[in-house]
């Protein structure tokens, strides 16, 4: 964990970390204007420092949506062929609703977002402006800096230079993406190295025996979903939580049929994930 006290203080944002190793609430802010350069270079050192940003009482338009994401890049588009989000009347943006009607609920398994992709997204913006009445649809992040730390020296010197296949085929259906990546990265703008594996697309390392392979994947994704590395968020109506998909996995809740869950989502395009050196 980084040593926070010896980095100069905010001076536009409140910055409340939400737990040891996830997470931050962000005040002082209004995402329904243009933030000016200040705001931008805190926020924009807060994502890097916590890897989830949430904002409450933010009631965004799809513009404000889209703005807060092009702070960050260029704003990306869905690899998947098959999704339970939905179109807008936006194309930047994707709508994401559940209710009593709905087959499944997208993401209730730990996953990095379409980590099948030769690029996968930088980040994603998630905002929900109705949620469940009673609670419910919470959604929890793990930190991969914190994942990796925990591991053994051992284990870590096996993982180093490995790769493993990510396939969106079985998620997303045919036509979707995959591709091969370093299972331990370093994040560009950290610098700290990262568990890049996850159970929803991640179906093999590669150059090892297959039994073994799985056999260490397996140990991996009980790994990621320890407590101590993990933060539950709850949300409210017109929450943001905004996620570094890079170093940070995430798991939505499927705990609120038949209630309405619903909200919009942006993601910002990526880079390939460079391997650790």
């Amino acid at each position: 964990m980084d040593d926070l006290s010896s980095k100069p203080a905010y001076q536009y944002l409140t910055v409340r970390k939400c737990s040891p190793n996830v997470g931050a609430e962000i005040g002082n802010i209004d995402l329904t204007r243009s933030l000016n350069d200040g705001e931008i270079a805190e926020l924009k050192r807060a994502f890097t420092e916590h890897g989830v940003l949430f904002f409450r009482n933010q009631k965004i338009s799809f513009d404000d949506h889209a703005r807060l994401g092009e702070y960050f890049g260029p704003l990306g588009s869905h690899v998947g062929k098959k999704t339970n989000s939905q179109p807008s009347h936006d194309p930047r943006v994707r709508k994401f609703h559940f209710d009593e009607n709905s087959e499944r609920i997208s993401g209730n398994v730990w996953h990095t977002d379409q980590s099948c992709a030769p690029h996968p997204p930088l980040g994603s913006i998630l905002y929900m402006h109705t949620i469940p009445p009673d609670g419910g649809g919470d959604t929890m992040f793990s930190s991969m800096y914190a994942a990796y730390d925990a591991l053994s020296d051992r284990m870590k010197d096996y993982l180093e230079g490995l790769t493993a296949m990510h396939d969106g085929v079985p998620t997303f259906g045919d036509g979707t993406p995959r591709a091969s990546h370093p299972v331990i990265v370093r994040h560009p703008e950290s610098g700290k190295k990262l568990l890049f594996v996850n159970e929803s697309f991640t179906m093999y390392i590669e150059n090892v025996p297959r039994h073994e392979g799985v056999g260490v994947l397996r140990m991996l994704f009980e790994h990621i979903q320890r407590p101590e590395f993990c933060y539950r968020f709850r949300w409210e109506p017109h929450s943001i939580a905004f996620w570094d998909n890079r170093c940070m996995q995430h798991y939505a809740t499927d705990d609120y049929w038949p209630a309405v869950r619903s909200g919009y989502r942006v993601q910002i395009e990526g880079v390939v994930p460079p391997q650790a050196p």
